[in-house]
């Protein structure tokens, strides 16, 4: 393992923050065509959102197989052992790669970036860590990731909480038991979703808090036995060639059809063979489900209908899903889930709905709602996280009029193909916001997004280039262009973090580039075919 940050200033040609997929992808390629790289991870570990997320049940909700590196030397001898893999499964994956690629002889673990400053005069970054290294780099490239900032909901009395309390997203690496506890899951989105399953199992009484209902999918998990995995192995260079022709960077893709064009008896029939297959219900399904409110019915009374089936008691069953839609199915990010619906069928697990039931505080037993004191031993925090922009704005970077970014996007991102901004030369960032991010594979992102970075910097040091902004123009053009994709579909109907609206202040605003990854490659390759308009390459 690398040393924690170097105890005298470092100077490089990329300074990467981020030991994740998107992080390590810059680091192999960067190193592997001669520029000087380092790597700066907050974390002891490789794997980012996979180092940090050890709650119970985590799990990644994309199959194994397409959700890692496609290099055959990596895939080829590495094997999952269950369809979806968890935490652990996921760390190990990380480990493997290290030790075929030698990761961490570049990388400085335990060191968070606090600050970042332009100079003018010799076109590069000073970057500050925490703990007090620093770096002197060409270009800066931001790898945070979706989830780097998780939020906790302004309630009273949080501190006062004598039991056991934690972020999903914060969880102590030694776990906590949960057997015979009454526990409170405060969110139902994802983690919430995952914890749920599993405290289920163990806890005297478990309550869920639900503000808005999940509209979970079937995750269909199961053991990869050795037949499985050659069989998989056998046509999964075919399914990774697959990825960037499709909009979310999947080896599937959205019907070319109408879900109001083709009878009720092949709707009802593709749907059915959707639902056996994860997300493809979600990102496989007819092509006018997000932008078309009457299409967008069939689907979601279809998942409706199956779910309120698997839930005993009608008062629950409608509180989980509803008979009328809430929010347009898919425009919040659907979870996986493998027993969610099933557990309100058991005594000691309760809903309570956070619309007719808020919470006034927590106290020191537990919490109090409008109409009743709970008593708990432990209460989990699965409130999400400040998505997409919160691990870039949490660093305090300051571009060339000084201001720093945060500020600069106090009233909205503006960032030219979700890459870079103006006013802030050599910065650039993956998987980040008005790039296809939430929308795309993460593994695929970080690869297909990845070249582009690289291929960009190897552009500006074979033409004896320095230095590399976005324009404001062309910053404002591409939110513009962003912001009429969203009102041509059925984003903006949900309270989700795809729209910032999960952060109180935060302004709303799609910060996921939703035309797909086809047609943002397609923008791309625009830009560079005319010289990389709308940047000052100097």
């Amino acid at each position: 393992m690398s040393a924690v940050a170097p105890a005298v200033t470092e100077v490089l040609d990329v300074l990467v923050v981020g030991a994740g997929f998107a992080g390590l992808y810059q680091l192999e390629n960067l190193r592997s065509r001669g520029y000087s790289v380092k790597v700066v991870e907050a974390g002891e570990g490789l794997g980012g959102i996979w180092h940090w997320n050890r709650y119970p049940g985590a799990r990644v909700d994309s199959e194994g197989p397409i959700y890692q590196f496609t290099r055959p030397d990596l895939w080829d001898e590495f094997a999952f052992a269950e369809l979806y893999p968890g935490g652990d499964e996921l760390r190990r994956y990380f480990k493997y790669v290290d030790a075929k690629l030698d990761m961490s002889k570049d990388i400085y673990y335990n060191t968070r970036v606090a600050s970042a400053e332009f100079d003018e005069t010799a076109n590069t970054w000073t970057v500050t860590a925490e703990n007090g290294g620093t770096f002197v780099c060409k270009y800066f490239v931001l790898c945070t990731g979706f989830a780097a900032k998780p939020i906790f909901p302004k309630l009273a009395g949080m501190d006062s909480f004598a039991g056991i309390s934690h972020h999903t997203g914060l969880w102590p690496e030694g776990g906590i038991d949960f057997a015979g506890k009454r526990i409170a899951i405060i969110g139902t989105g994802a983690s919430g979703v995952q914890v749920a399953q599993e405290a289920s199992k163990e806890a005297a009484q478990l309550t869920i808090f639900q503000r808005t209902p999940v509209q979970a999918l079937p995750m269909r998990q199961r053991q990869l036995t050795d037949e499985d995995n050659a069989k998989i192995k056998s046509d999964l260079a075919d399914r990774f060639s697959r990825r960037s022709a499709s909009f979310s960077g999947f080896d599937f893709d959205f019907i070319p059809k109408s879900a109001l064009q083709v009878s009720d008896e092949e709707r009802t029939t593709t749907y059915e063979r959707l639902w056996e297959y994860g997300f493809e219900f979600w990102l496989g399904t007819y092509q006018d489900v997000f932008v078309d409110d009457e299409a967008n019915d069939t689907a979601y009374e279809f998942w409706r209908d199956r779910t309120r089936a698997r839930i005993k008691d009608p008062v629950i069953a409608e509180k989980l899903a509803p008979m009328k839609k809430a929010y347009p199915f898919g425009v919040k990010r659907p979870s996986l889930e493998q027993t969610y619906y099933d557990i309100f069928n058991q005594d000691n697990v309760r809903l309570v709905d956070l619309h007719e039931d808020p919470i006034e505080t927590i106290t020191p037993t537990g919490l109090k709602t409008t109409s009743e004191e709970h008593e708990f031993d432990i209460i989990v925090y699965a409130t999400g996280f400040d998505a997409v922009t919160g691990g870039l704005t949490a660093i305090d970077i300051r571009g060339t009029d000084g201001a720093l970014l945060r500020d600069k996007w106090s009233n909205g991102v503006r960032a030219n193909l979700g890459v870079a901004t103006a006013g802030f030369p050599n910065l650039l960032f993956l998987y980040g916001p008005l790039s296809p991010s939430g929308f795309c594979n993460g593994p695929s992102c970080a690869e297909i997004q990845g070249d582009l970075i690289v291929d960009t910097i190897d552009y500006m040091r074979d033409n004896g280039l320095n230095r590399i902004e976005s324009e404001a123009d062309a910053d404002a053009a591409w939110s513009d262009h962003v912001a009429e994709l969203t009102a041509e579909a059925l984003y903006d109907k949900a309270d989700s973090w795809y729209m910032g609206a999960n952060v109180p202040g935060k302004p709303r605003q799609l910060l996921n580039y939703p035309g797909g990854l086809p047609l943002y490659l397609a923008k791309w390759d625009e830009t560079v075919c005319a010289g990389y308009k709308g940047f000052t390459l100097s």
